[in-house]
């Protein structure tokens, strides 16, 4: 009888103890990024971090690209209940509707982090995205971005005239549209391609992503004449849950969730930037790598062509056209245009 006590205390004692570590709520998250990148470990820092301010209450089960759907399917398997939530590049899913191409990558409209952070928090753009993932069943919880991209390059580029012609990798959309206006000669490839292509000579320049990570994929190395900071791309990240599971939540853990990514958006740019700035010395210290910093008038002069094309892509769809008259609206008002 003591034995069969023991056992029985020892057996309520663990279901009290997992009981008491079990979360309430948990949302499984696939990120776009792969599990070793530095944008991955960020995020999987902020979801940690949910964790810690929820007292356990709520689990972000952060899954790196790929592991359950493609990252241009994330959105459908929200709505379908296969996954809870993304972390991702609004971008990728222009294919459903060109308006998320448009607010997604701006091509040329922003010039920091901070001002696409201020259009989302403050300009409209929260209200934008949320009325955009509205018919997906989707919470857009808030943005966030990786900082202002890096351009690659194996000729020198100082100014508008010195695209054309060039043939360069840049994703699908309105990024090849802007590059195709300036003259460039765009092509379609894969991330994965980059390197490859580059080095073999089949593409001279690509529109890829922030300059330490090309520097640390030695991008640098092989074409050596990078535009740092980038005059084309500052892509949103946002983040967003299924609309069903966020409605089940107390006010307080939606409360939790929404500053979280506010401070996740200011970790996330704040890291990338002190890691774009030391290997930017990095980069400086190599004599064969020259970095190239446009003038204020020659990226005027891109965003006058990328501009152009706002405006044509907008025509695409009645959400593009809702998206460019906002974003238009805002630059204009704050004297960034």
């Amino acid at each position: 009888m003591r034995i069969f006590s023991k056992l029985l205390t020892a057996v309520f004692s663990g279901a009290l103890s997992i009981s008491a570590f079990a979360a309430d709520f948990t949302f499984k998250v696939q990120s776009s990024d792969p599990s070793g990148d530095k944008n991955f470990q960020i995020q999987q820092q902020w979801a940690e971090r949910v964790g810690k301010m929820s007292g356990g209450r709520l689990e972000i089960k952060l899954m790196p690209v790929g592991s359950v759907v493609k990252h241009t399917e994330t959105l459908d398997a929200i709505k379908m209940g296969i996954l809870d939530g993304h972390v991702t590049a609004t971008g990728y899913f222009s294919g459903k509707d060109p308006g998320f191409g448009l607010i997604g990558n701006t091509v040329g409209a922003w010039s920091s982090t901070s001002q696409l952070l201020q259009y989302i928090n403050y300009g409209g753009g929260y209200e934008l995205m949320s009325e955009l993932y509205a018919p997906y069943g989707v919470k857009f919880i808030g943005g966030s971005t990786t900082g202002v991209e890096s351009f690659v390059s194996k000729v020198p580029l100082d100014g508008v005239d010195d695209l054309k012609g060039l043939k360069l990798r840049a994703p699908e959309g309105l990024v090849q549209k802007v590059f195709a206006a300036a003259g460039a000669a765009p092509v379609n490839l894969p991330g994965s391609e980059v390197f490859t292509s580059l080095s073999k000579g089949v593409i001279d320049a690509a529109d890829y992503t922030v300059f330490s990570t090309n520097q640390k994929a030695g991008m640098n190395d092989i074409a050596q004449h990078p535009v740092q900071p980038g005059f084309h791309s500052l892509p949103l990240i946002d983040i967003s849950v299924s609309q069903k599971k966020w409605d089940k939540l107390p006010e307080d853990l939606q409360e939790i969730l929404t500053v979280s990514v506010r401070d996740f958006a200011q970790d996330i740019t704040t890291q990338l930037r002190i890691a774009d700035q030391q290997a930017v010395k990095e980069a400086r210290n190599n004599a064969d790598i020259t970095i190239h910093d446009w003038s204020a008038e020659e990226r005027k002069k891109f965003r006058a062509i990328a501009r152009s094309q706002w405006e044509e892509f907008a025509k695409e769809s009645d959400n593009a056209m809702k998206v460019y008259q906002s974003v238009t609206a805002y630059l204009e008002e704050n004297g960034l245009l």
